[in-house]
Order: C-alpha cells, then structure tokens, then sequence
C-alpha cells in the first residue's frame, strides 16, 4: 500500500493541518448567558458585547472524530491511495534498425530447404523478440539506420504500431552510418524526460567508413543478424570519349568480390536503344578472377555515335544481385552543320576541318539563302540582302551592312587585349602582335568584346538568340594566321556557339551516397553547378580539385563544369567498407527484464466515497440539535434589572 500523489510526510502535514483547525473550531464558541426571571418589568435589554465562553472539554467529541475521519478518507484520496507494491518508473528505449542497402541480401537458410530469406527479414524478427520482452510500461522509439538516421515512431506504448512500423521497414541504397545512429538515440533519451532505457542496435554490423565505439554507450545492447552472404559486385563503371578518336568511347569497369572466398565471375557488356528487349550487341567480356576483399578493373573500347543504353553484367548472379547488373545511358555523337558562303573557301577549310564534330558547306555568296537550317552561317567580306535566321560569324562585313556599327577603319595598329577571363578569349595569347588593317566596332553595353586595339574592340560577340560574331579583319588574311591563336579562337566561336556538341562528356555509374568529383585544373569554382534528373539544384562543396555531394536515393546528377558535363549515374547501392568493433562492455542477445509486479489496485474512488458519507451522517446526525439551538436564540433578547 502506497500513495502515488503525495508523500507520507506531505499526508501527515495536511492532515494535521486540517485536524487542528476543527479542533479549535470546536473549542472556541461565542453565545449568550441565559437567566430566567419571575418577570420582565424591571429588566431593559441588555446592550453589552457578546460573551466568549472557552470550552475546556468538547461537548459533541463523536462529531468531531466523524468529521476527522471523513477529512482523512478525502485526503487519501486526494493522494491516490494504491494497494500493492510501487511498480518502478517506466523507460525510453530506443530501437535502432538496421536499414541499409546489404540487408537485402538473402541468406541461406539453415536447413537447405526452406525459401531463402533477406537479412532484412531476420532483422525483423529480432526487433520484433525485443519489443516482445520489454515491459509494457516501457515506451519503444524505432529508428531506421543507413547512411541517414530516421525516427518511424516516438517513443511509442502501443505494441502493435511498433510491430507495424518494424513490418514496413525495407532496406535502403545506402551503406549504414550507425555513428549517427547512436549520437541521436544518446540525444533522444536525454530529452525525453523519463527515465532511460536500452539503446539497442539490430542489424549485421557492417559500416560505411565510422567507428561507433567512440561513442562509448554504456546502455548499448547490439542484437546480431548473421549474414554468412558471399557476394561480388559491381562498385563503378565509368565511360568518356576517346580523346585520339570522338567516336569511341573508353569504358573502364571495376569489381569487388565482398566475401570471403575466391571467385572467378564473367564480366559482360553489351550496348542496345533499351534497357530490355531486342536490338542488343555485345560490347565485350572478360573472366576475372577476385581474391577475396579484393578489387579487379578491366577496361573496353567501344565506337558508336549513336545514342543507347550501355549494360555491365556479372555472371554467375549470387545471393546480392543489386549491385550484379548497371546500366548507363551514352549521349549520341552529334555534329554542327556549318554553312560557308565565301568566294575564298580555302582560307576558312583548314580551320573548320580540324575537328570532327564540324560538317561543313562551302557556297558562294550568290547562293546565299537567310533560312539557315538549323546550321551555323558563316559571312566572309560580305553584305547579305537579309541577315541570316539564325547564329553567324561575320569576317570583316562591309561597314555599310555590319551588324554591328563601326567605329572607324584603322591600319597598322598594335593588338592590345584578349578576353581572356571569359569562354570566348580562354586561353588566346599574342606578342608583339600587329593588324594591318580592321574595323574598330561601337559595341552596345552587354556585347562582349573579345579582342581590342588602341581605338576599341576589333572582335565583337552578342549573346542573345541568335548568336551573333563579327571580326573586323580576317585572321587568314592578317599575320595573325601565323599565330596559334587562329584555330584556337574559330575553336572557342564554334564551342560558344554550340556548346551541347563540343561539350566533353564523362560519364560514371556509381553507389549512391556522398560522391566525390574531381575537376580538372583549368575549371573555376563559380562556373560549377549541380542538378539532379528534374532539373533541381544539388548542394554540393568544393575542396581543393575535387567537388563533393551527397544523393540518398538512386538517380541521376549533372555536374556542370565550364564546356565539361558530369553524368553520375547513382544506381549501384552503396556496401560497407568495414565491420562494427563491437566494444566488449556491450550487451547481447534479447534480454530478460525482471517479471513485473502485480499492478496495484487504486482506492481512491472508495476513499472519496467513505469520506463523502461520513461528512454527510455528521450532517444528519448532529446538524438537527444545531438547528434546535439556533431556534431558542432566536428568543427575545436577554434583558438585565433596570436600576
């Protein structure tokens, strides 16, 4: 028997309390003396203070226990009397379940002839033991761990919705980062404000790159999911163009056998417009042999311009197939129509001939037509009855039909400037570089002056749709066709011009998970930018020649990097590097909480009801010879003698 609300000592004040005020209550009395007379003739009434008469003995002490006792029965109530032992205070435990993308490997069963089973499943299964043996008033917060850790319940009472919550649990793509994972349930328990309970881990153990035991939980209790799983996977595939020859592309594919036994598996690529169905052909294969722990590469060459899906097998598939098959989508090879109208096509032949990607067209001006086709026009000297529909170069336009106005007509002048901090002017150089004669254009505020001399810009750029160019001089007929400048600057025109066709593509299949980028030394920081499939920004960071952001779902990111594109191709899941050094102080297997006691019984309802009667047969029982008094002093007055 114990009171839940209050404390004894706190019990005994208040009831002492209360005691001695009815006891004075009942000591001190104020009334009028009584005296009877023969008569009334030779008395007034009395005008004096009442007398206060002091009781030395209680006249009614039956009353007085009565209502003591009912005042005590209403006390005990308000103190939530309890008959039976005190339970102890009820705790936090937090669930940490193991959600990450290896517990969706199946493991043998134990008897070679049941269906096989997930880890994911005996993991169930053990949460679902341990929710069964903590006591029910103890509350149970699940948690799902992979590389990110998120709560699925609070700290819940309710059995079922726990098992509910384990049920829906499914294996991620990411490696676990139990790190994190115990540093939130440390933090949860300390805000909970009850008392704290187990923190309890279930799952294999198997870690991305953290050492947990740092953390040192002294309630850690770690539930094992045996994973005896021999598994060779997949771990990157990366793909660019040849850099000798644009229409083969150079694949490079790396393999981890993850077991602990050798392996010998067959790598095989093959290319096709879809993911599945016909049309495939085979890209290539080879036998490796992976010792255990163990990466192997291997490396194909492939020639197509045309677009496709690009699939990496392993073969023979084993009890982890996620990371057995990776497909990777190739960009077409595209090429940009140019359409020359000049009577001196040989001037211009070498420069667009140098690369691949450039088809061109050589017209004499008579031909020309303003309906370009979707091609780029190039106008060498001379004045066009329209101005072309769509992007043009125009080499040293008459002044009359320029588009953009000239300034004046200068001869023998020194070459002075480069843009060089913009696409256009990347990496042109001259010395001691001289014009001998050039159009000096009036270039409107956001045109882009790519090369000037002393008077102004020799070499204007307007973005917009359409793009438009305009040399004041031609390079072919100037000393500046003896620089490596020439090719250089028709190269970062046709590059701005059409940057989807000379953009350099690299191409990556990959686990998703925090990836690592590098960049190449020549791309600047606030050219760079990350977005997903939708088109969305992806956070990312710079540090020192390397660019990193994280992705917890599968999926595509582009990394933007000046004329470079970055496709990784996140489908692969990402594994542990490592396995949990479980520190030895750590608990293991389902526990046994002591049984606990008989719930004890409230009395408080009882209680409110005996205090209530008793209060209520003092009424009736002592409350009438009070209104009996009160009738005789209602008499008249008393009166005293007249002198």
């Amino acid at each position: 028997m114990h009171l839940l609300n209050l404390t004894l000592g706190q019990f005994l004040v208040l009831f002492g309390s209360v005691s001695a005020l009815m006891l004075a209550l009942y000591l001190l009395d104020r009334s009028r003396r009584r005296q009877i007379v023969s008569t009334l003739r030779f008395w007034i009434s009395a005008e004096q203070p009442t007398v206060v008469a002091r009781r030395r003995r209680i006249q009614q002490p039956l009353s007085l226990l009565l209502q003591l006792a009912s005042m005590a029965l209403l006390l005990l109530a308000i103190a939530q009397l309890r008959l039976g032992m005190p339970a102890s205070a009820p705790r936090d435990h937090v669930l940490i379940l193991d959600t990450s993308a290896w517990m969706s490997a199946r493991a043998a069963p134990p008897n070679g002839r049941a269906p096989a089973r997930t880890l994911m499943d005996l993991a169930r299964e053990r949460a679902r033991a341990y929710v069964r043996a903590v006591p029910p008033r103890d509350r149970i917060m699940l948690v799902r761990a992979d590389a990110l850790t998120t709560p699925a319940t609070a700290f819940e009472p309710d059995r079922q919705r726990l098992a509910e919550a384990i049920a829906a649990s499914e294996p991620g793509a990411t490696a676990l980062n139990l790190e994190q994972a115990l540093s939130f349930a440390r933090q949860i328990q300390a805000h909970s404000g009850r008392r704290a309970g187990e923190v309890v881990f279930v799952g294999t153990g198997k870690l991305a790159d953290h050492d947990p035991g740092k953390l040192g939980l002294h309630n850690l209790r770690f539930l094992s999911v045996p994973d005896a799983v021999e598994n060779c996977g997949l771990r990157r595939i990366g793909v660019r163009r040849s850099v000798a020859d644009s229409g083969v592309w150079e694949i490079y594919v790396s393999v981890r056998n993850y077991g602990t036994a050798s392996r010998t598996a067959t790598l095989a690529l093959s290319f096709g417009p879809s993911t599945d169905g016909p049309g495939k052909s085979p890209v290539g294969s080879q036998r490796l042999v992976l010792p255990p722990g163990a990466d192997r590469e291997a490396s194909f060459a492939f020639r197509t311009r045309a677009a496709g899906f690009l699939q990496a097998q392993l073969f023979p598939r084993d009890a982890f197939t996620a990371d057995d098959r990776a497909v990777l989508q190739l960009p077409p090879q595209t090429e940009l129509r140019v359409t020359v109208y000049s009577l001196q096509p040989d001037l211009l032949r070498p420069v667009l001939a140098a690369s691949p990607q450039v088809a061109a067209t050589f017209r004499p001006p008579s031909e020309y037509s303003a309906q370009t086709g979707g091609s780029l026009v190039i106008l060498d000297r001379f004045h066009p009855p329209a101005p072309p529909l769509g992007d043009s170069i125009w080499i040293d336009p008459p002044a009359a039909g320029s588009p953009v106005p000239v300034r004046a007509r200068v001869t023998d002048v020194p070459f002075v400037h480069w843009l060089t901090d913009h696409p256009l002017g990347a990496g042109l150089r001259t010395k001691d570089f001289r014009l001998e004669s050039a159009s000096v254009f009036e270039a409107a505020p956001d045109d882009l002056k790519i090369g000037e001399v002393e008077s102004g810009p020799v070499i204007v750029a307007r973005p917009g749709k359409p793009k438009l160019v305009v040399l004041g001089f031609h390079p072919a007929l100037s000393t500046m066709r003896y620089e490596l400048s020439t090719p250089l600057l028709f190269a970062n025109l046709l590059r701005w011009m059409a940057p989807d066709v000379f953009r350099r593509w690299e191409l990556n299949t990959g686990s998703v998970g925090t990836v690592k980028a590098p960049l190449d030394a020549d791309v600047r920081s606030a050219s760079l930018r990350v977005v997903s499939d939708d088109g969305s920004p992806v956070p990312f960071t710079v540090r020192g020649r390397a660019l990193e952001f994280f992705s917890g779902t599968p999926g595509t990111v582009r990394v933007l990097a000046e004329d470079r594109e970055y496709v990784y191709s996140l489908t692969l899941p990402q594994l542990w590097e490592s396995k949990w050094d479980v520190p030895a102080e750590t608990r293991r297997g389902i526990p046994k909480f002591p049984a606990p006691l008989r719930e004890a019984t409230d009395l408080w309802q009882w209680l409110a009801l005996a205090g209530g009667a008793g209060l209520l047969a003092e009424w009736l029982l002592f409350g009438r010879l009070r209104r009996g008094r009160v009738r005789v002093s209602k008499r008249p007055l008393a009166m005293r003698k007249a002198s």
